[in-house]
């Protein structure tokens, strides 16, 4: 039960943005830039990055959409995903992204967490300055986002169809485009 009263029982911040729309816009700007706009880091990569930092603050709404969202533009799919989560070393990833992953790891413990010594493995791996900037500010919003949704305590569905009907829309319109839709239905 959300601790405030919300103006519709759509889940997580779906529903929060619903009960304050101003904020929605910039809020959905962000994410549209830090995960779809041009990058040398996939999509589905960076939503990885989302994915896991909300897994490592035990937020089960922002974890499961974003694990939703990863899953549908990763080739390994759902399973990749949860191997990433459960076991970052021994996940079939690239060296590079297990090392940005350290880095969003680090900041989400906080931000002074993040090393020389985590940096330069990534800039060791290939990582650009822009994908290790993007790596922080990707983890430093999600730890933003997750408590924002569990501050509030809002709902998370518990069926992973939910998040997987969502991520189809995610994947081709983005966050911009239904976030213009939601507010067309209010």
């Amino acid at each position: 039960m959300p601790h405030i009263t919300l103006t519709t029982d759509e889940p997580g911040i779906r529903g929060l943005f619903r009960f304050r729309p101003e904020t929605a816009r910039p809020l959905n700007e962000l994410v549209e830039v830090l995960l779809r706009r041009e990058s040398t880091l996939t999509p589905g990569e960076r939503e990885l990055i989302a994915a896991y930092v909300s897994a490592l603050n035990a937020c089960r709404y922002c974890y499961s959409s974003h694990a939703a969202y990863a899953a549908a533009q990763l080739p390994g799919g759902m399973e990749l995903v949860e191997q990433v989560r459960d076991d970052l070393q021994a996940a079939p990833v690239s060296a590079k992204l297990k090392a940005l992953l350290v880095i969003a790891a680090a900041v989400q413990r906080s931000g002074r967490e993040v090393s020389e010594q985590d940096v330069a493995a990534a800039r060791a791996e290939g990582a650009t300055d822009l994908e290790i900037h993007d790596t922080v500010l990707i983890a430093a919003a999600f730890c933003m986002y997750n408590r924002y949704v569990d501050g509030l305590a809002t709902i998370a569905p518990d069926d992973p169809a939910s998040y997987a009907a969502r991520a189809k829309r995610i994947v081709s319109d983005g966050y911009l485009g239904l976030l213009a839709e939601s507010q067309r239905d209010s």
